[in-house]
């Protein structure tokens, strides 16, 4: 454990929410050049650095939201070049997720009253001297620009106190005061295991417009996650208010479904030249409303001044995938904005609203893609390591959201008392089995091994003496599209049902873990458990072959789980294939079913019904929210009606990436580009050409280097061109073909009559 010479500290006076603290030292004497400077920062809430006048990094929101109760991250930065024989150390603070609103309730503070500062620099000299100085009693505290700040209201920013003299030496004010050191636990203070934030691109308007009513509305083109950077000139005093939103309804400003989220900047100008950025919050937008703007609307489309800023923790993209087809191409560039959205720090069901929550089940769903988009490998490290910690401290119980806030809020009725529920709660085993199977790192396996376990003899307590799951509360399958807008739980699939056949995958899968790390006798144990359920599954849900609730969602679970014997897991093949006919190829899956119906599809020989399925544009589909101008996945299939108003129930948003899990069937099957073993060491090249593509290309920037397909259509006949990374062997496997093992290089195939060549 790391001995820290700082402590957290915090002001005296609340400073509008936004506090600065300030050190103020001297280099020590005597030791020649400074080799080393390294600051190690955290807080109670979020925190931004300066040494000497100068920003420490790039990172935001640092350090973002953790399970606080028994974790609190802290980053390493180096800050050799910006010491001096004076050095002054500056600390901005904002509310964050620690003291910030939280959910729907309304409430905030759950987690603490104060926000604190931390802040140790660690000097090393040529001689090996090492002098430490960090945030204590002999700082002082003060007030910023900021005069308001929360991650769903927005920020509100004061150019007339805009004073950078707080970061120079010898700095002194009235208005400060001495810092106070809080009684804290710093043996919370743990290192970032996943990247930090930071912007990633900017965008400029594309339209600017006056509404029906009267509003200045602008248009970035695309829906993101961040703010809008001002630069304006006006008079002092003048506010300038911009309020963020995904859509439009009635050529206005879409508000109601960011709930009671305002979404709102305010930015008072000093009467100069002032750029505002406002740091401390983010919003999913696509449109603002901007009031105030000097000149009116006409001096902003002329002149510019707003930029949108999309953030994003810092992961580099690694997939990417392009067909002939331009609405596949956008609904799979929705499904990568979607991400980078919400993989802000936690990884959200959504953005813009007053939820913002790392929600489990959501993540089941997308881990495959996630890791297949992004390098994400340490982003999700992280997350577990919250869900491990959080379920450690509830009796192995996976909660619904990580980190838990939850557990401080009363829930809707309808969740009834908090339990250990499908798919959701199952991300303790399925997250990190994506992330194995991905990247070929054991170490996610070791790690939450005890996680993996935990959950699923907690699970298998829940079962009921006949074996089945089939007690206590479950989401089920989630948002059905044939449910009512208000009851989304209210789906076509049995929910036991349901939830039996994941609590299969689940042991399944802990049994397949237990193997990789040599443990026989867990590997036993959840063998046991899964055959168990295997057989329950079987005497309970299946009569004569159909299964009970005879629905797609089932079919599809049961096909890829791998739980049917043979003669019945052929006739859900052709039930699943007849029912995705009878519903003119619309989806009738929700969270649970969506991940899996085209595998299962392709997977019982019903290749042509999972392209169709896929490519209809009609609602509810995939491609009907692309043919509506989305940007990034839909929480509903139907977030927007096809009149062009927002979906009446109360929950919905336009940025969600469940439901765009489907690229991970685009990646693997029209691709042709899937892991045969963890880390792609044996890769799958097969693709299968379907629906009226002409060509497509998938690339991963695997653990080994660079792997590719291509195929085209070219007269009549499949070429495949695959470049199989060093260090990995490839199945490639074209259509009319034998399978063909090959080792690294670059290999060019056409389906039979075969002309092979070799590059």
């Amino acid at each position: 454990m790391t001995t820290w010479h700082a402590r957290m500290i915090a002001s005296d006076k609340d400073f509008d929410d936004a506090p600065l603290l300030r050190g103020e030292f001297q280099l020590d004497e005597g030791h020649g050049d400074v080799e080393s400077a390294t600051l190690f920062l955290s807080a109670l809430g979020v925190v931004e650095a300066w040494v000497n006048g100068q920003r420490t990094s790039e990172d935001l929101l640092t350090p973002g939201w953790s399970s606080y109760e028994w974790r609190v991250r802290y980053s390493e930065l180096d800050v050799t070049e910006l010491v001096s024989t004076t050095t002054v150390v500056g600390l901005a603070l904002g509310n964050g997720w620690y003291r910030g609103r939280l959910a729907w309730s309304g409430g905030s503070k759950y987690y603490g009253e104060e926000l604190g500062g931390f802040a140790e620099l660690r000097i090393r000299f040529a001689d090996g001297h090492e002098q430490v100085v960090g945030t204590d009693a002999s700082w002082t505290a003060g007030p910023s620009a900021t005069t308001a700040n929360d991650l769903y209201d927005g920020q509100s920013i004061d150019a007339r106190r805009f004073d950078d003299a707080w970061l120079s030496p010898g700095f002194a004010s009235s208005e400060w005061s001495a810092a106070r050191v809080l009684d804290d636990d710093l043996s919370r203070l743990e290192p970032y295991i996943g990247p930090p934030v930071r912007r990633q691109m900017e965008l400029q308007p594309v339209k600017v417009w006056t509404s029906p009513a009267g509003k200045v509305l602008v248009d970035f083109g695309q829906n993101l996650v961040g703010w809008v950077r001002a630069t304006l000139t006006g008079t002092s005093g003048q506010v300038v208010t911009v309020r963020h939103a995904e859509v439009l309804e009635e050529n206005e400003l879409g508000t109601r479904p960011l709930r009671s989220a305002e979404a709102t900047d305010r930015f008072t100008l000093s009467g100069g030249s002032d750029t505002f950025e406002p740091t401390l919050t983010f919003h999913g937008f696509r449109y603002a409303e901007v009031d105030g703007w000097p000149g009116g609307p006409d001096a902003l489309r002329e002149h510019g001044g707003l930029t949108a800023v999309a953030i994003s923790s810092d992961m580099k993209r690694i997939g990417t995938f392009q067909t002939s087809n331009p609405l596949l191409n956008r609904l799979h560039e929705n499904a990568v904005w979607g991400m980078r959205g919400n993989f802000v720090d936690v990884p959200t069901d959504c953005p813009q609203r007053d939820e913002r929550l790392g929600w489990t089940g959501d993540l089941s769903a997308f881990a495959p893609s996630a890791a297949f988009l992004f390098d994400s490998r340490d982003f999700l490290r992280d997350w577990l390591r919250d869900l491990a910690l959080e379920q450690n401290h509830n009796d192995e119980l996976v909660p619904f959201v990580v980190p838990n806030v939850l557990k401080y809020i009363e829930q809707p009725a309808e969740f009834g008392a908090p339990d250990t529920a499908a798919v959701w709660s199952d991300a303790a085993v399925w997250v990190p089995w994506a992330l194995w199977r991905a990247y070929g790192d054991r170490r996610v396996l070791e790690e939450q091994f005890e996680s993996m376990t935990g959950h699923a003899r907690r699970l298998r307590s829940k079962l009921s003496p006949n074996g089945l799951w089939d007690t206590g509360f479950q989401f089920g399958d989630w948002l059905d599209p044939d449910a009512a807008p208000d009851q989304p739980w209210a789906a076509k699939a049995d929910k036991h049902v349901v939830a039996t056949l994941c609590a299969f995958r689940t042991a399944s899968l802990v049994a397949a873990a237990a193997d990789v790390l040599g443990d026989a006798g867990a590997s036993a144990e959840f063998g046991t458990m899964a055959h168990e359920l295997q057989a329950a599954f079987t005497e309970h849900y299946v009569s004569e072959s159909v299964i009970t609730s005879d629905c797609t969602t089932v079919y599809a679970l049961a096909i890829v789980f791998g739980i049917l014997k043979e003669a019945d897991r052929e006739f859900a093949g052709h039930r699943l294939a007849e029912l995705v006919e009878k519903s003119g190829y619309r989806i009738s899956t929700g969270f649970a079913g969506t991940p899996f119906v085209t595998d299962a599809l392709t997977e019982t020989g019903h290749l042509d019904a999972a392209y169709r399925l896929l490519l209809q544009t009609e609602n509810p589909s995939w491609l009907y929210s692309v043919s509506m101008g989305a940007t990034t996945i839909w929480e509903r299939w139907d977030s927007m009606l096809p009149d062009g108003t927002i979906n009446p129930g109360e929950m919905t948003s336009f940025n969600h990436y469940a439901l765009g899990a489907v690229v991970d069937w685009m990646h693997r099957t029209i691709g042709g580009l899937a892991p045969l073993d963890p880390g792609y060491s044996r890769i799958l090249m097969a693709p299968q050409p379907g629906g009226g593509l002409d060509w497509a290309e998938t690339t991963l920037e695997t653990p080994l280097g660079l792997a590719s397909v291509r195929w085209d259509m070219v007269e009549g006949r499949v070429e495949v061109t695959a470049t199989v990374p060093d260090g990995s062997e490839a199945v490639l496997r074209i259509p009319g073909s034998d399978d063909e093992v090959v080792g690294p290089g670059h290999y060019i195939r056409k389906s039979s009559p075969a002309e092979l060549s070799f590059h």
